[in-house]
């Protein structure tokens, strides 16, 4: 499994090196790209805040990401990027839960941020003709993040040990082709899942929309029998009739879960309509992550799930029963800032006699910037419980500052 990107490193390595032992003329333009090479920081200091009705206790975070990175110039269309990320509790405000990090297992409501320090990227790339080859540790968000995202919400951003190609065939087509080894989660290193994934992404823009295909093809390097195949196809676009901008999106899949024990399929449907007008822009959207019997309920695994289906995180995991989400938002500006309210009405795919009413969620944001290189937001997450007794009523509230250098 990892033999075939530590070989493609390997390749890679050897090409950068044989290019810098070519006469004086090349070194030059070396010299050139390491003049070109760029180095930056970002902080994001954030509060959290967690309570929910029932035996767990409220939990609170202050943390501090900090992130260095370090980017080469492009020699002969060779560069190279690291990332090093490292989260900490400030002021010993750690009374939360991270379960797969083993840290306060069962004592407090879930904040997904643990301490942790590690490489967040570090990748070889090749670009030119349209090409961009990556090979290494790297960020990869496809779309709006709904299958396959950084989930760049929590301290610990999630990457992935892979091998990408990007071809840029034109203005208006696409295509997208990656094999992973590992996906590196949000829970730090002790919590990595080894995997033989295969994500192919295909994108053609006209004026009117972009249309996509995809075909997310993922497998847990575990020693088991087990797959996750998922296709399907979108489009999204807006349309400008004098003083009003419409909005419309629309997407469908299939998936199959198989392992030597089980085997489930599954639908998921998008619908998504707006309208922006007088610096306000309204959606009315409808999602439903399918169910197969009630047994089972179509995953996501490596999307950025905290900006789907309510803030509170109360469907990082589809149910068996599946899921409906009739939504509608609403985004302006005041204060000098930028403001979002969403409101969300969940159901089940697949009602039983005592489950349906999966409960209903508010949203509120408030995100600004000041003083050129800050930026400051505020959110609020209220979920009232439905019919599952393992979802009750939460509150959660943020407040963070960030900058960058």
């Amino acid at each position: 499994m990892n033999t075939t990107l530590f070989s493609t490193k390997r390749a890679v390595l050897s090409l950068v090196i044989a290019s810098a032992l070519s006469p004086v003329a090349s070194a030059e333009s070396l010299h050139d790209a390491w003049s070109d090479s760029k180095a930056s920081a970002s902080f994001r200091l954030r509060y959290e805040g967690a309570s929910q009705d029932n035996a767990a206790k409220d939990a609170s975070a202050l943390t501090l990401r900090t992130l260095l990175s370090y980017e080469s110039g492009s020699y002969k269309g060779f560069s190279f990027k690291a990332d090093l990320e490292d989260v900490t509790i400030v002021m010993g405000q750690g009374d939360y839960t991270v379960g797969p990090a083993g840290y306060n297992p069962g004592q407090y409501s879930v904040i997904a941020d643990p301490e942790t320090t590690e490489l967040n990227q570090g990748y070889l790339q090749y670009k030119g003709d349209g090409v961009t080859v990556k090979a290494g540790r790297q960020i990869i968000a496809l779309d709006g993040h709904r299958f396959v995202g950084h989930v760049g919400w929590r301290q610990d951003w999630q990457t992935y040990d892979a091998i990408s190609v990007n071809y840029q065939a034109s203005e208006k087509l696409n295509a997208f082709y990656a094999y992973l080894t590992k996906r590196n989660r949000i829970f730090g290193e002790a919590a990595d899942i080894d995997s033989s994934d295969h994500l192919l992404n295909v994108s053609y823009k006209s004026d009117m929309g972009k249309l996509t295909a995809y075909a997310y093809l993922l497998e847990v390097d575990n020693d088991t029998d087990n797959s996750l195949d998922t296709y399907g196809v979108s489009y999204s676009g807006a349309y400008q009739a004098d003083s009003m901008k419409w909005l419309y999106s629309a997407e469908f899949a299939t998936q199959s879960s198989e392992t030597a024990a089980t085997d489930y399929s599954a639908s998921y449907i998008m619908l998504e309509g707006g309208a922006s007008f007088s610096g306000i822009t309204a959606k009315l959207g409808y999602e439903v992550l399918g169910s197969d019997d009630g047994m089972y309920g179509f995953a996501t695994p490596l999307a950025t799930l905290h900006k789907f289906n309510g803030w509170s995180d109360q469907w990082l995991g589809t149910p068996g029963q599946g899921l409906q989400d009739l939504y509608v938002s609403a985004a302006t500006k005041f204060a000098g800032g930028n403001w979002l309210f969403v409101y969300h009405d969940f159901s089940a795919d697949e009602s039983t006699s005592t489950v349906d009413d999966l409960g209903s969620e508010i949203n509120i944001q408030y995100t600004t910037k000041f003083a050129d290189k800050y930026s400051f937001g505020a959110k609020y997450a209220n979920y009232s419980q439905g019919d599952l007794a393992s979802k009750v009523d939460t509150d959660k509230l943020w407040v963070w500052i960030g900058t960058k250098f």
